[in-house]
Order: C-alpha cells, then structure tokens, then sequence
C-alpha cells in the first residue's frame, strides 16, 4: 500500500471507496482521488463534467462492485480538490496529464473511460492523446467542447424554447452586452467585483439546470435569488466560464478532426432526444467518423443522467464493454 493512499473506512455499503487520498499533481494542485468495487477488479475511471463540478457518492453506483476497480476523481480545482476553485495551470491538457499521473499512480495498464457531457469532453480528449491506454469508452451526452455548441444551447435552444427564460437570462446584461451575451456573462462571472460576479454566475447557473432537466421545476430565473447576496455562489460557472471563454483550450474542431485515433476502441455513446444542451446531432456527428463507437439512443430524455432510463442505460454500457 502506497503512503499517500488511505483505506475508507468499512459501513458495510458495498460502494464505499477502497481508497481515499490527495494526490500532488503540481503547479499547486491537489487532486482528490478515490476508488470503489474490488482491487483486482477491471480497471474504470469516471470523468465528472462541469468543467468544475466534482464526483458524487452516487457515481460510484454505475460501477458494479463484483466486476470492476473503478476510479473517481475531482478535477483540477473541482470538488474536494484543492484549493477549490484555482484556475492557474488548469487546462484541459493539464487535466489529460493528470488522468496519466493516476492511472501511473494505480498500475492500471488499461482503464475503461466514462464520462458525461464535460466528462465525454474530457474522455475524448484523452483517449485520442493516450488511445493505447484505453479499453472502451461509454459517452453520455457528448461535448465537443466547441463555441458553436455553446450558442445552440444558450442562443438558439434558449430562446425557442424558454422564451421568458430567455428574458430573464438576457435581462441582466446592458443593451450594448446583449450582442454577445455569452462572452459578457463569462466576463462578467470572472470579474474580482462580487457586486458583478454573484448575480451573473446564479443567472447563469439557473439558467443551465433549467435546460438540463426534461421536466424542470421551474422556467424562468427567480431574479430575487439571483440578486441575494447571502445565497451561495456556484461553483461551475466560474470554472466554465474559465474554459468556455479559453475554447476549452482545444483549436476548433479538433475533436472530431482527431476522431481518427480513436479507431479500433470501442464506444457506446448514450444520448437523450431531448438534450438542450447535447443535442442528438453532435452525438450524430462524432459517430460519422468513429465506426468502433454505437449510438443508444434514451427517448424522453434531456440532458441529465437522472431523467428516466438514462442512468439506466449508462449502466448497461458500461457492462457491455467491460
């Protein structure tokens, strides 16, 4: 057992975590790393999305326990890592390295690579940068991480379909702002002033789980909320914003013109219908240039990995190619 690895402690729960520990990666970063299901089991990692969300205890759960190692880890400034919400040196090439550092760290020769939305951002970044390093790869709602990804959910989707949403969402910019409204909101998330930060990262936050759920709870901004000062801040627009405005440091299109080196490794890709933020078509058009990778399609369902059958299905291709 290496030093730096702590053993959880036993509650009886078959996915509590084998291991705990906060792995150095450099340039000040700390990441939180734990694993789940059996020690000689086969090796899997589940990539979050965001960017800047974090693991939850409830991913462990895709993985069955009897099968497989997996491994969940909070990214660069994410989650339980630290310190929470850095952005220096945190770049989706950093990201890649740091999936290497503990794959290296674990002795896994191969890992199956799940991810969802940012998650499948980052999946496929890494496997056409380390394809010999993959068994499989199971997508859940793709992200190429492209601007024009971004304006179909916030500038087109948005409107057509959440039109007071829309008002509200647009509502707190100036006239001027309006033109680009996404560059103004992600300038204005990332501005040191709280006064211009807090009101922009609740809007954009609200906004986007709006758009993520089938069967949201609410369709318009509860602008009260957005402007009160002692609700919390969210975490992921700051670190979207952070990756959005940069592309998420990738030169346009490059996923699908490397689509390529992803040739002899499996995928299965699972997409909901009604994705707002996915949609069907980006799936659509990575599999057009990856022939090792099939499409399960989740009718009536959006965006999340908990409306009906998506979680589900999930499940069932990651033990389809395991």
């Amino acid at each position: 057992m290496r030093p730096d690895v702590t053993d959880a402690p036993s509650t009886g729960d078959r996915f509590t975590p084998l291991t705990t520990q906060y792995l150095p990666v450099g340039d000040g970063h700390e990441i939180y790393v734990e694993t789940a299901g059996r020690a000689d089991g086969i090796p899997a990692v589940y990539l979050h999305g965001g960017p800047g969300s974090g693991c939850q205890p409830d991913h462990r759960r895709l993985f069955d326990p009897a099968r497989f190692h997996a491994v969940l880890f909070d990214q660069r400034g994410a989650g339980r890592s630290r310190p929470k919400g850095l952005r220096t040196a945190n770049t989706l090439p950093h990201l890649i390295a740091d999936m290497e550092t503990i794959r290296e760290n674990l002795g896994f020769e191969r890992w199956l690579v799940v991810g969802g939305s940012w998650g499948a951002t980052l999946a496929l970044a890494y496997a056409q940068a380390h394809p010999q390093r993959v068994s499989g790869i199971v997508l859940r709602a793709t992200f190429l991480g492209t601007r024009e990804e971004l304006e179909g959910a916030f500038l087109s989707n948005l409107p057509r379909l959440y039109p007071g949403l829309n008002d509200d969402f647009l509502g707190l910019l100036t006239p001027d702002e309006r033109a680009k409204p996404l560059d103004a909101y992600w300038r204005r998330i990332l501005d040191s002033d709280p006064a211009v930060h807090g009101p922009a990262s609740r809007a954009w936050h609200d906004t986007e789980r709006i758009l993520s759920e089938i069967k949201p709870s609410a369709t318009r901004l509860d602008l009260t909320a957005v402007h009160n000062t002692a609700r919390g801040l969210p975490s992921t627009p700051f670190m979207e914003a952070h990756y959005f405005r940069n592309d998420c440091f990738m030169k346009p299109g490059q996923l699908l013109e490397n689509a390529s080196r992803l040739q002899g490794i499996r995928g299965l890709v699972v997409q909901g219908r009604y994705d707002l933020l996915c949609p069907p078509s980006t799936s659509d058009a990575l599999l057009a240039r990856w022939s090792d990778a099939q499409l399960r399609m989740v009718e009536a369902a959006g965006h999340s990995l908990y409306d009906p059958g998506v979680r589900d299905a999930v499940i069932a291709a990651i033990n389809e190619l395991s």
